[in-house]
């Protein structure tokens, strides 16, 4: 089905015809139309261009309400002080928008597809071999998936990356160790859980950590082993591959946790672009984008300053011959412009890497890897923080492991849910299964709800609150329709445009027309916090419209059918919402 026109479209093409008989030259003109609390829409484009013709703004409002038709979408216009334009709609254009919406069968409610749909590779959820993920891997993870389902929703070839830490120093150590003790990565079973990979390779961790700090010709070997693994020695490879996949066994499994997919040909660590390494500071070295130093590549830039305010060099390789991070990401960059024919390159990284970031793009756009068709772009996020505004840290000071913190929010809202499921009769498997669902969805949630940038509070109590602006609320509004339409028997949702609607109805029913450009207007400047807030502002009308107008106990057969043709478009359009934001929705809460 073709995509639907919004109402503000409608109502900005009718004000386009007027204004351009009034004032020729405005022909093409902008409107400004915007939604209002004063009417449904307000114009506010005439004062500009009476300003522009030097004409009278209120008489050329004047002029141009005088030839807009009213009837079948606009059904009311006034001018309002110096030239605004005060538009009312009728009730039948919002009916028959919403019921073109509803009859959507490819499920996407009327959205369209983005004009100039590209190829965006998302760098996000990047957890590192052999260590554990704790709170500060939560956020990429949230914030990218959602971006993945948003972008792929609008028509975009999204290709995911997590750029795991796999290689570097540490694994001298690790390897050597496995190496003198076979044994320690064997399983008894066939399979192992997330939690005893964890088990394994902390243990493991520990104890080499020990040795390499206690036994100074452990600590030489171990040093060699280094040297090995970036020489690409078989035997020292086919060891560092056992830490790698005894660490995926333990990300998918928290991963999983996180209801996220992640799956394995989308894994390209570190170690994923080493033969690239040489080639690309070759490439910056011939072209004079990087220098030699003191014995180092590096990148130099005049209006780059550190915290101090002093240049900072991006250094490409050590004066060692070593490669650093810079040289991984700018490979990482050749890599997917090159060959993966990105025309966006997206990476969800905390903001505390703001600089190193500026410097790696500002390096490949020099060396010409980056321009006007090819952008890189950082979409940074905050700290989570407990509610102390602090860090989010256990009471020992440690930091936060994530499979605990999700351990406990499910814990948390399965008891919110036990609470209610006697009363809509749930069975203990859908109480386990509503926890999980609505544990997840309030973490995300509160991290997908606040702007990327911006720090926010971890608050379990607050998050699985029914009340406020929580995931929960969400749920238990779609829920509570779902419970409706089963409680419907013979009626079922139909639209009726020849009905008059009440002041809740033209509330909910504008608010849902916006569903499509506020998908659209999310993906584009890649803000999902403004999801959220319409989703939140959607569940807040549809209260109202519980409180004042009556759905199974309606005036009418009539007005039964098309209050619950309201809810039922209400409901698709909450859980696609939530789905964007890789929240599920269940039936019953």
């Amino acid at each position: 089905m073709a995509s639907v026109t919004s109402l503000s479209d409608s109502v900005q093409q009718h004000l386009a015809s007027a204004l351009s008989a009034a004032l020729p030259e405005a022909a093409g003109a902008d409107p400004l139309l915007r939604r209002s609390d004063r009417a449904d829409y307000q114009a506010n484009g005439i004062l500009a261009l009476a300003k522009k013709a030097k004409a009278n703004p209120r008489e050329l409002a004047t002029q141009v309400v005088s030839g807009i038709v009213t009837g079948q979408v606009i059904a009311d216009v006034e001018v309002s002080g110096p030239g605004f334009l005060n538009i009312t709609v009728a009730d039948q254009a919002i009916t028959e928008n919403l019921a073109a919406r509803y009859a959507d069968d490819t499920g996407r409610l009327g959205v369209p597809f983005a004009e100039r749909p590209g190829t965006t590779v998302i760098d996000y959820a990047q957890p590192n071999v052999a260590k554990e993920m704790h709170v500060g891997h939560l956020r990429s993870a949230v914030i990218g998936d959602a971006m993945v389902r948003l972008l792929e929703f609008t028509g975009e070839n999204v290709v995911r990356r997590h750029h795991i830490g796999d290689w570097g120093t540490q694994f001298g150590m690790l390897i050597q160790y496995l190496d003198e003790h076979p044994h320690e990565l064997d399983h008894k079973e066939s399979e192992v859980s997330g939690e005893e990979a964890m088990s394994n390779l902390d243990r493991l961790y520990k104890t080499a950590r020990k040795l390499f700090d206690s036994d100074e010709e452990f600590k030489t070997r171990a040093r060699r082993r280094v040297v090995d693994l970036q020489a690409g020695d078989e035997k020292t490879l086919a060891i560092w591959q056992k830490f790698v996949d005894e660490s995926k066994i333990y990300f998918f499994s928290v991963f999983d946790k996180l209801d996220m997919e992640v799956r394995d040909p989308d894994i390209v660590g570190e170690s994923g672009y080493n033969d690239m390494l040489a080639e690309t500071c070759r490439l910056l070295e011939e072209s004079g984008v990087a220098v030699r130093s003191e014995g180092a590549l590096c990148v130099f830039f005049d209006d780059i300053k550190g915290p101090e305010g002093n240049p900072v060099p991006l250094i490409v390789q050590k004066s060692d011959g070593g490669y650093g991070y810079a040289a991984t990401d700018l490979s990482a960059i050749r890599d997917r412009v090159f060959h993966l024919k990105a025309s966006t390159l997206l990476y969800v990284v905390d903001a505390r890497q703001a600089l190193h970031f500026r410097m790696v793009f500002e390096t490949a756009r020099r060396a010409g890897w980056l321009n006007d068709d090819v952008t890189a772009v950082q979409l940074a996020f905050g700290t989570v923080l407990g509610k102390d505004g602090k860090p989010f840290k256990t009471r020992e000071g440690e930091t936060v492991k994530l499979e605990n913190l999700l351990d406990e929010a499910v814990e948390r809202a399965t008891a919110v849910v036990r609470e209610k499921a006697e009363k809509v009769g749930l069975t203990e498997d859908e109480i386990v299964e509503n926890g999980r669902y609505v544990g997840v969805g309030a973490v995300k949630y509160a991290d997908l709800s606040t702007s990327a940038v911006r720090d926010y509070k971890f608050d379990l109590d607050q998050m699985v609150s029914l009340n406020g602006d929580t995931s929960v609320y969400l749920q238990y509004a779609y829920a509570r329709i779902r419970s409706i339409l089963r409680k419907a028997g013979e009626a079922r949702p139909a639209a009726h445009p020849e009905l008059a609607l009440a002041p809740a109805e033209r509330a909910l029913g504008l608010h849902l027309d916006q569903f499509a450009e506020t998908v659209l207007e999310v993906a584009a400047a890649r803000e999902p916090h403004k999801m959220a807030a319409y989703l939140y502002q959607l569940a807040s009308l549809l209260t109202s419209f519980y409180d004042q107008c009556p759905v199974l106990k309606a005036d009418s057969p009539a007005q039964v059918e098309n209050r619950l043709f309201l809810v039922d478009l209400t409901a698709r359009t909450l859980h696609q919402g939530m789905a964007l934001l890789g929240i599920r929705t269940p039936d019953k809460l």
